[in-house]
């Protein structure tokens, strides 16, 4: 007889549970038509409206949205786990642009910040909001990347952050890897938000080749830049060597210094040879360390979580491949523990990778 007693106790507890899990994703209709699951989010959608017809032509993949991913890693990453470095990501590089524009590490952020700060104005956001939410929208324009969590309520920057707290092309895997620690990143994590450079591209280390890729696929958030980055160099793109970049592969893609280092070291490289033609694991990665990166020096139990006003990003599911004349006798594999993939070589001749337009 206590059979039925206890599937009757069983029954209330699915239903309470069912009810309490239909709580947690009770959604809101915005005025404008737009449902979310914060009725403080309704704002935001308006905004996104236009940073998209401001920044980035309606919603492309192109120079205004790996800027914008850019400007936001700049922003946040001048913070240290224990103390003495700036906000965080709090958007003081767009509130105290005359100064951080002028670090080293920060060549071409000017142009960035000269582009967003109108829109910026207009927008009634905090100065890291407006940072954030446009890394996400233009990530989410690019098919391929991950919808990236967008938490909304920073309080205003108070002060610039320091200089020399953002890694450079020319600094040795070590530094880069102590500089992401302080600000609490592991080197897997590291590796991770690298995936940036997938739709990427150097302004400043050759000036005389703005807007030079680092992949042969550049509007397409994929793992192509993992895969080129082992290849093996024999030119330089631009007017000969610069500091900052090694030989790259390809005529019309640079190579930094940094990404091959890391590619190489034994305490990153079978991070970076994971992520090749895994694009599942690759977007998984780069999300949370993105979501880690976007929040730092914040205090997230006063923020909204609002990233369903985010763009939902197309889908990517092709195979990755060698570009045209190479194989896998060309590259450098620095990570022989594991497995490199099986990849197919694209046909023709050895491809001129074009500079993103805009640039």
């Amino acid at each position: 007889m206590a059979f039925p007693r206890l599937s009757a106790i069983v029954a209330i507890a699915l239903a309470a549970s069912q009810a309490a899990r239909a709580s947690l994703t009770k959604r809101v209709t915005c005025a404008s038509g737009h449902v979310t699951a914060n009725a403080a989010c309704c704002a935001l959608f308006p905004i996104v409206d236009k940073i998209q017809a401001d920044l980035f032509d309606g919603g492309e993949c192109g120079e205004e949205a790996h800027s914008a991913l850019r400007i936001s890693f700049h922003d946040a990453i001048g913070f240290s786990i224990y103390g003495g470095k700036g906000g965080g990501a709090d958007g003081s590089i767009l509130a105290f642009n005359k100064t951080e524009t002028a670090f080293h590490a920060n060549g071409g952020i000017d142009d960035i910040v000269d582009r967003q700060f109108p829109v910026f104005l207009e927008t009634g956001l905090s100065a890291g909001d407006f940072i954030h939410l446009a890394a996400a929208i233009g990530t989410g324009n690019c098919p391929g990347a991950p919808r990236l969590q967008f938490m909304f309520g920073r309080p205003p920057p108070k002060a610039a952050a320091p200089d020399l707290t953002i890694p450079e092309p020319t600094d040795s895997v070590t530094k880069i890897l102590a500089r992401f620690a302080d600000a609490g990143f592991s080197p897997r994590e590291a590796v991770a938000l690298l995936a940036s450079h997938t739709i990427a591209a150097a302004d400043v280390v050759d000036a005389t080749i703005p807007g030079t890729p680092f992949d042969s696929t550049v509007g397409t958030f994929d793992s192509q830049v993992f895969l080129e980055v082992l290849l093996k160099g024999n030119l330089f793109p631009g007017n000969g060597s610069q500091s900052g970049e090694v030989l790259s592969p390809l005529h019309g893609e640079m190579r930094l210094q940094s990404d091959f280092a890391i590619s190489q070291d034994k305490r990153t490289a079978c991070f970076w040879q994971a992520m090749i033609n895994n694009q599942k694991f690759m977007m998984s990665e780069f999300k949370a360390a993105m979501a880690k990166l976007q929040v730092l020096g914040q205090n997230t139990k006063k923020l909204i979580d609002c990233s369903d006003v985010v763009p939902v990003p197309k889908p990517f599911t092709a195979a990755i491949k060698f570009p045209a004349t190479f194989s896998k006798k060309d590259v450098q594999i620095a990570c022989p523990q594991s497995a490199f993939p099986s990849l197919a070589t694209v046909a023709g001749p050895a491809p001129t990778v074009p500079p993103v337009p805009g640039s």
